[in-house]
């Protein structure tokens, strides 16, 4: 059956790249929307329904104007808003089924932040000069495909036209694909993992499907926080099990896993079910011991690594203590039923009696941060068990169905 693919980029000086790849896509049986996000121009090698007029106007900018001053900078800003406006609107009102854009860094940046406009589970591909680096800056928390270009997008030649013609297939196989039937749909509840709280998420998740819901798990990697609070602003998600919040440790002491001030924000926005534990805010992540700031060196921190590539700092008291007023302010701002469930004998596995880890005064200064900051009508459950006992996972799920119900 012949979809309909949105293709988007720069025309005026990648104008012969997108004629081939529009031509592979053609070939595949489907139908092409062009939107040109190129300032300078566009191109008369194939029809182009959305114009970079429109594109500018949706990101509050003029397209005369930008020309006019030449501000690559500026002009990336407004094609970049417009693209995403643009993009986002004509989702709504006539729906298509797959896009694709090619780009260098530049290009990339404005193709990838319409495809992040779009809902999960878009076909999304970028061929990009940036691929094979960090593209946490192009993906975001949505579901991009990034091919890498291998030689620059500017021209046509032996391999350009073999990664240009694979990417149409790609795009043209994703949005072919017809999705197995789930059966009746069940209600989405979240939950944050780590290793250190591995034993506890699964036996929850367990626990929870048994009783009817379908439990999304997302690694505590910064980016895995920042997806689940996207995928929950969305209106996808009924109910969150937070039980791996460290990522605010990272935002507090600069590690790798930050996820960013927003996290803890999105279920009390939507007004969804929240159950909050302070799972593994005891460490900090860093990558090899080499990557470790030396102010912590020098402070005589205590590290543990993890694996060679990844270095845990404890956390210490104050930086337990801002983090328990954080999560307060956070929870006193939820439009739902929101409430916290504390592990006394340690809030990971390192974290344990007798553990390396082990710091009892720190990990209080954040449950009395909690509480002393907390609107006195949000439910705190402190269980005299660490993170990964059975009993606290039997809680944490005891009190998700209470949220759910309270709901």
């Amino acid at each position: 059956m012949s979809k309909t693919i949105l293709m988007i980029g720069a025309f005026d000086t990648k104008g012969e790249e997108y004629a081939f790849l529009r031509q592979q896509i053609l070939a595949q049986g489907h139908r092409v929307v062009s939107m040109n996000t190129g300032v300078m121009g566009s191109t008369d090698l194939f029809p182009v329904e959305i114009a970079a007029e429109e594109v500018a106007a949706a990101g509050n900018g003029n397209l005369a104007d930008l020309r006019q001053k030449k501000d690559r900078g500026e002009a990336m800003k407004v094609m970049s808003a417009g693209a995403a406006a643009r993009v986002a609107a004509l989702y709504q009102s006539d729906p298509f089924d797959g896009i694709i854009g090619m780009g260098g860094t530049g290009g990339s940046s404005v193709v990838t932040a319409a495809m992040r406009a779009l809902p999960v589970g878009v076909p999304k591909v970028c061929v990009s000069t940036a691929a094979s680096g960090d593209t946490s800056a192009y993906v975001g928390s949505k579901d991009i495909t990034m091919i890498p270009s291998i030689v620059d997008v500017a021209g046509l030649n032996r391999i350009s036209r073999i990664i240009f013609t694979q990417a149409a297939g790609a795009i043209s196989g994703m949005a072919s694909a017809s999705l197995p039937d789930a059966g009746e749909d069940k209600p989405i509840i979240t939950a944050s993992m780590f290793g250190n709280t591995t034993e506890a998420v699964n036996a929850a998740r367990a626990a929870l499907t048994d009783k009817g819901y379908e439990v999304f798990v997302f690694h505590a990697t910064g980016t895995g926080g920042k997806t689940m609070e996207s995928l929950v602003r969305e209106g996808l998600v009924d109910a969150v099990l937070d039980i791996t919040t460290t990522e605010w440790a990272d935002t507090i002491c600069g590690g790798v896993f930050d996820a960013g001030p927003e996290r803890l924000s999105a279920a009390g926005e939507m007004g969804i079910p929240h159950l909050i534990v302070p799972g593994c805010v005891d460490m900090a992540n860093f990558g090899g011991m080499a990557t470790v700031p030396q102010k912590y060196k020098d402070a005589n921190r205590l590290f543990y690594e993890w694996n060679p590539s990844v270095t845990l700092m404890r956390t210490n008291v104050e930086e337990n203590r801002q983090m328990g007023e954080i999560f307060a302010q956070k929870a006193n701002a939820a439009k739902g039923p929101v409430a916290f469930l504390i592990p006394l004998r340690g809030v990971s596995i390192l974290d344990g009696d007798g553990q390396i880890f082990e710091d009892r005064a720190a990990d209080q200064a954040m449950f009395d941060a909690i509480k002393a900051n907390l609107r006195s009508d949000i439910p705190v459950v402190e269980m005299d068990a660490n993170i990964n006992d059975a009993a606290f996972s039997a809680k944490a799920v005891e009190m998700m169905l209470e949220l759910i119900a309270r709901k």
